[in-house]
């Protein structure tokens, strides 16, 4: 099971070791600050927005068109931003470093 690090805009670091299910339900069990999950994952939000880095991206994959199309409404979403409730973890993603996109 991969260990996960969120990285608050304010520069704190919450670490999840042994993380399951989607990064979203991960953040939201361990009470990642800016990761609410409002929609409980269903990509009908924008509440879990996260920031992969340049190195991780091939790894993740690429958004799903439903996904961009909610990303595309937020002021702050760049070629970096997706939903974390739309990466399910897996071991290969051991070692993950996500930008929590919301002020928290």
């Amino acid at each position: 099971m991969p260990k996960v690090t969120f990285i608050q805009k304010n520069g704190r670091e919450t670490v999840i070791e042994n993380a399951v299910g989607s990064l979203m339900e991960a953040a939201t069990h361990e009470g990642v600050e800016g990761i609410d999950g409002d929609c409980g994952g269903v990509c009908s939000c924008a509440t879990c927005h996260v920031k992969i880095p340049p190195e991780w991206r091939k790894k993740v994959g690429p958004p799903s068109e439903q996904e961009q199309e909610i990303v595309e409404f937020e002021d702050n979403a760049d070629a970096s931003s997706r939903l974390s409730c739309q990466i399910e973890l897996t071991d290969d993603l051991d070692g993950l470093i996500v930008q929590v996109a919301t002020d928290s």
